[in-house]
């Protein structure tokens, strides 16, 4: 990727600055309209809001609740492309509404009816109530007392760092340039105040770059103001960061493979809780923060209020020492006209702004809308930048690893799509590389030579955190193997044992974040 920034001597055609789902997606159109397109991410590919989401691809019952039938529509439609395009990223899952009231039942079912016939003919199947008898054998751990029945409804799950990776490989298929650990550090303008490019640095070598290209897009997510203000140092902010935190605990709490939909709790949240990679993941919450941080730390009145609510709903009340990882995220709303709106009222919807100096920036959205949010983003890229004028493929374009035939639910290799079989190529190759290293997450050793060969990981946390999703698993259980990751990852990268202890050190340091 480095080898192609520096051979490039015209104009990119889209420089993308912001490697998550907005980001990666905008380079995945892009290059697929056949755009020169450069990616650069300061950190690692889906470092923040992407890679803590709740695993979701969704319309959203809950918006549907709100009366924002827009949004519904949009995300369900791209739900079902999510699904169509991505099958060894996105699998359909069953969630159960527990009815406790006479009324909830016909209440949630009509809602529900809705949200099928919503779906068009990408719908993933139809809802229907249950029995209280039938309601306690899909979910045996749920709260009898008082129980009088359920909806079932379809939605679909995914995960959601290794979905960002396989667009940073579609883009790539398509040749863009995708690069991880790079930071934009400003922007040049031409003698009109238009903008021309940016000055980047590789944060590995300390290296500075000036790369010109036609198009400059900020799609940096909750830092989308810092970018800004780049270009406009007194503009306005726009961004409202709202923390969602997630508790996840083992499969005890959860045994079979249908998912809890709360959809009314004392916040006027939803809650959740999901089957996912065989652990369960609860959440989430919805609280206002002042400013972004790259690693936000969960508060104590949130994990107290996912462990109570969730609590209400099963036999066995999860406690402070079943939580194996809590992680929290950061959503990049866009800031409300005046004041005391609450951020669960906030618009989800995604909004495309062109500054004076031609500098594109887009922010909301949320991760199942990223492909129609790339396609609105690169609509105006192709205005702004008098790009030659060409549609958009996205909608039937496959993901990278596109394959059909693995089951998400049984195989852990399957969000490899068709690489897993190169992956298990090379363990036949060298079958040292076999070796599981943890049994509760599952990591085999050949999977850390995969992602510092084929994936970008650079570090530790790249690895453990986004290529596989153990930091997001069991936290503990990181920190007991990171020695023996960092060694891996050393003996690939050609590092030393300096390097080896500075990695043990910071992934410790990262790892508390995720403990309570």
């Amino acid at each position: 990727m480095l080898k192609r920034l520096k051979k490039q001597e015209e104009p990119w055609d889209i420089v993308v600055i912001g490697g998550g789902a907005t980001g990666l997606g905008i380079a995945v159109d892009a290059a697929s309209r056949g755009y020169k397109t450069l990616l650069l991410e300061q950190h690692d590919f889906a470092k923040g809001t992407s890679s803590r989401s709740t695993k979701l691809v969704h319309g959203g019952v809950r918006y549907l609740q709100q009366g924002d039938i827009s949004l519904v529509l949009e995300a369900l439609k791209e739900r079902g492309l999510m699904i169509q395009n991505a099958p060894h990223l996105v699998k359909n899952q069953a969630f159960i509404i527990p009815n406790y009231e006479w009324w909830d039942g016909p209440f949630y079912q009509v809602g529900l009816k809705v949200y099928d016939l919503m779906s068009g003919k990408l719908g993933i199947g139809s809802s229907k109530r249950l029995s209280k008898t039938d309601t306690i054998e899909y979910i045996p751990t749920i709260d009898q007392n008082g129980l009088k029945g359920g909806v079932v409804y379809y939605d679909g799950q995914f995960d959601d760092a290794r979905m960002a990776l396989s667009l940073a490989k579609t883009a790539k298929q398509y040749n863009g340039v995708v690069l991880n650990y790079f930071q934009v550090t400003g922007l040049n303008k031409n003698s009109e105040g238009i903008i021309s490019g940016v000055k980047a640095q590789d944060v590995e070598s300390g290296k500075t770059y000036e790369i010109s290209a036609k198009t400059v897009i900020n799609a940096t997510g909750v830092f989308a103001d810092s970018v800004k203000k780049m270009d406009e140092p007194d503009v306005k902010e726009m961004i409202q960061p709202s923390q969602g935190i997630h508790l996840v605990v083992s499969k005890d709490f959860l045994p079979d493979k249908y998912a809890i939909m709360v959809p009314q709790t004392k916040d006027g949240r939803v809650m959740f809780a999901v089957p996912w990679h065989d652990k369960v993941v609860l959440g989430t919450t919805d609280t206002m923060v002042d400013k972004p941080e790259l690693e936000p730390q969960p508060k104590e009145r949130e994990i107290n209020f996912i462990l109570e609510t969730v609590g209400q709903y099963l036999t066995k009340q999860p406690m402070r020492k079943d939580v194996l990882s809590v992680f929290s995220g950061l959503r990049p709303l866009a800031k409300p006209e005046g004041d005391g709106k609450s951020t669960k009222e906030i618009s989800r919807h995604h909004k495309v702004m062109i500054s004076q100096s031609g500098l594109i920036t887009i922010i909301g959205g949320k991760w199942t809308t990223y492909r129609k949010m790339a396609e609105d983003t690169v609509d105006n890229a192709m205005l702004i930048g008098a790009l030659p004028e060409r549609k958009c493929i996205t909608k039937n374009l496959p993901i990278y690893g596109y394959d059909k035939n693995l089951d998400l639910t049984t195989d852990p290799l399957a969000v490899y799509g068709t690489e897993k079989y190169q992956l298990l190529e090379m363990e036949e190759e060298n079958p040292e590389l076999s070796e599981v290293i943890s049994e509760s997450l599952p990591l085999r050793k050949s999977q850390i030579v995969w992602a510092v060969k084929y994936e970008m990981a650079r570090t530790v946390e790249d690895m453990l955190a986004r290529r596989v999703r153990g930091l997001f698993l069991d936290a503990g259980e990181c920190i007991r193997i990171v020695a023996e990751v960092a060694k891996i990852m050393a003996k690939e990268l050609g590092q030393d044992e300096d390097w080896v202890r500075l990695q043990i050190e910071s992934f410790r340091k990262v790892a508390t974040n995720y403990q309570i």
